[in-house]
């Protein structure tokens, strides 16, 4: 055993503000208060002999011996919790799932169920996220994001990809039929905005129109449930993303007028860290993910 060794709630406290880049963030996880978080740090750091951060200008940043620090305790943090789980006998393994919002009520809930029966022995905590930027602010076991990941300690599996196009409830079409996209002006349409990413009417438009449409009655929701929500309830046409609207299609909820379906660039990814790919309860639940999420989407297909 070293003769200087570090407490575990500080080692926690300082894998948590390396991740999060953020005292006040790592003592909202760990529910602590920020000056406990900064105590915490300062002790490790003592410690260590070796300044882990640099504070600028209310931010901090890793210094290299804290990027070093940190790759050489997250596998071992990663056993002490694995070890855990398995040991111990009092309770059970508990995964930690952030997932985007409209995933999580549209997808990932309807299969938990298939998850549970095979595996019983382990505790679900879901945490549902509104916008894809927002997933790098929380801390998970498994993470379901969509886009291009940029948080470079992930190891991510894709998932199939996605078809957007446009739907509505078939009420709204009153038994009529749609011949050619201009006839979209005729309706509203629906929107989710999103600080950072642009819906997919303009992605869509590109593929199928000779030139955008410019439509004269729109809504704007935040968000996608809230979008699709709406055209369920005959508000208008949305654009919808196959992954999304399957349950919809399948009862006839919502129709989609054209033929005409663009495959995105872009996917729904599963992600942890790279340091948890034989942690068991990741284990189990990515390797259940994979294959139920393939094979739904085949069968949407």
């Amino acid at each position: 055993m070293p003769k200087h060794f570090p407490k575990l709630h500080a080692l926690r406290a300082f894998e948590a503000t390396a991740r999060l880049l953020s005292f006040t963030k790592a003592g909202r996880e760990l529910h602590l208060t920020q000056t406990a978080i900064s105590h915490q740090i300062k002790e490790l750091e003592t410690l260590l002999e070796t300044q882990l951060f640099d504070r600028r200008n209310n931010a901090i940043t890793l210094t290299h011996s804290g990027l070093d620090y940190l790759r050489q305790i997250r596998p071992a943090l990663a056993m002490i919790g694995t070890a855990t789980d398995e040991v111990s006998s009092t309770r059970k393994a508990r995964l930690h799932i952030a997932c985007l919002s409209t995933f999580a009520a549209k997808c990932l809930l309807p299969a938990l169920p298939d998850f549970r029966k095979r595996h019983r022995d382990i505790e679900i905590r879901l945490t549902p996220v509104i916008g894809a930027d927002r997933i790098a602010e929380q801390s998970f076991d498994v993470g379901i994001g969509y886009g291009v990941n940029t948080m470079p300690n992930l190891a991510v599996y894709p998932l199939p990809p996605d078809d957007i196009f446009p739907v509505c409830s078939p009420a709204l079409l009153q038994g009529k039929t749609m011949a050619k996209p201009e006839d979209l002006l005729q309706h509203t349409i629906l929107r989710s905005v999103s600080p950072i990413v642009e819906d997919d009417w303009s992605a869509w438009m590109a593929q199928t129109c000779k030139e955008p449409l410019i439509f004269l009655d729109e809504i704007s929701f935040k968000g996608l449930f809230l979008t699709v929500e709406a055209a369920l309830s005959g508000l208008g046409i949305c654009m919808g993303r196959s992954w999304l609207i399957q349950k919809e299609l399948r009862h006839g909820s919502l129709v989609a007028p054209f033929q005409d379906k663009v495959r995105l660039d872009v996917n729904y990814f599963l992600a942890h860290d790279k340091n948890d790919t034989d942690v068991p309860k990741i284990r189990h639940f990515r390797e259940w993910a994979l294959e139920y999420f393939c094979r739904e989407r085949q069968y949407a297909a």
